[in-house]
């Protein structure tokens, strides 16, 4: 039997045909590999708005730059604003106008020893109103007012002997036959052409003061011309808001231009601060109050402040009520304990005081009006 001999070739079945057109080729798929070259106008304009980016990133740094500069730069000069109105700085800059007229009376000396003691600026004018002292200081940038760059203080202070003044009152009484050059209408000159202005008249008498340091009595004040006296002070007072103060000597007149300076130093101050509608409640922990928790920590500070409110009770008063009685429920119940009203209203009297140089105690008084605020049913009862 002949031997049965294998065919050279391989057959191929329809399975690998199929796989065989399903591959892929190679020349496709390096087709898509290939990225699609871009044209020089779309390069150009990436390259732009990278640039536009990268520009608007630098202009909004520089913007932020400069406003926190601008910031800096504000504060810097509210600070400096603020140290130059700080009074100790600010009355550096205030200007002492002396009316050469008050040259002539010899006690004009103590006034100008002490303004060159205290190193204030002055000059001797002679414009304005007769015998007067005014403020005038440099203006700042702020300050749109300036005249020449010197703005003028609005207080005024007008110093006249009591001779004068007696010459005032006979210029007031005889209002038509008034001399053109009397100080009477010169001031009523001075206050038409300046209305804002706020002056005070300071008659001097050379006279020492009574044993009974009263200020009202002087010889020429109550003698024959009293009641002209009176009428010319109602008269600048009600008309030309005007007030005259009576001094003895140029040593209270100094004081008192001094009083005024430091006052008017002062204001600028104030006014940029600012000051709070009642200038009578002042800030701190007692107008504060005192802050209660949910566990009732904070309740018997309460107590000590409650009883603290009344007259004349310090508080280490009101601390020696509240370190016995913690609570007000406390104490009335120790009231109820008590047999007579009498006993009730010395419980608290013979409290011991902590604190001080020598021992003290709560007092009857005291005791009594603490004993009415708790127990009293009359609302409208004084406790003092």
């Amino acid at each position: 039997m002949p031997a049965v001999q294998r065919a050279n070739t391989w057959e191929i079945s329809d399975s690998e045909e199929e796989s065989d057109l399903n591959k892929p080729s190679s020349s496709s798929s390096g087709e898509k590999k290939k990225r699609r070259r871009r044209t020089r106008e779309e390069v150009q304009e990436e390259q732009e708005n990278r640039r536009a980016a990268r520009e608007k990133q630098r202009q909004e740094k520089n913007k932020l730059k400069e406003e926190k500069l601008e910031e800096q730069q504000r504060r810097r000069e509210a600070a400096v604003r603020v140290s130059l109105f700080k009074p100790e700085n600010f009355i550096k800059s205030l200007t002492l106008q002396i009316h050469a007229a008050l040259l002539r009376d010899a006690g004009c000396d103590v006034l100008l020893r002490t303004l060159d003691g205290l190193q204030w600026k002055n000059c001797i004018e002679n414009q304005g109103l007769p015998n007067s002292i005014s403020w005038t200081r440099p203006a700042l940038q702020t300050e749109d007012e300036a005249k020449n760059g010197v703005i003028e203080e609005d207080q005024v202070l007008m110093v006249i002997s009591h001779y004068e003044f007696e010459d005032m009152v006979m210029s007031h009484k005889t209002e038509t036959n008034q001399p053109a050059e009397s100080l009477l209408q010169h001031l009523y000159k001075y206050l038409t052409e300046a209305s804002r202005k706020f002056v005070t008249v300071l008659v001097i008498s050379h006279q020492q003061r009574s044993g009974s340091g009263d200020e009202d009595h002087f010889d020429f004040h109550l003698s024959q011309h009293h009641l002209d006296t009176e009428a010319l002070l109602v008269h600048l007072q009600l008309y030309w808001n005007v007030s005259v103060n009576f001094l003895f000597g140029w040593q209270e007149v100094t004081d008192h231009v001094v009083a005024v300076t430091k006052a008017v130093s002062k204001r600028p101050y104030k006014a940029l601060c600012g000051e709070p509608d009642l200038g009578f409640c002042m800030d701190g922990s007692w107008s504060a109050g005192v802050r209660v928790d949910r566990d009732g920590r904070g309740l018997a500070q309460v107590w000590t402040r409650q009883i603290q409110q009344l007259n004349r009770v310090s508080p280490a008063l009101a601390k020696a009520v509240t370190s016995v009685y913690p609570s007000p429920s406390l104490l009335l119940q120790a009231y109820e304990q008590q047999p007579s009203e009498e006993e009730r209203r010395r419980l608290l009297a013979d409290l011991t005081v902590v604190g001080g140089a020598k021992e003290r105690r709560v007092g009857p008084e005291l005791s009594g009006r603490i004993h009415r605020l708790l127990t009293s049913q009359n609302p409208h009862l004084m406790l003092d």
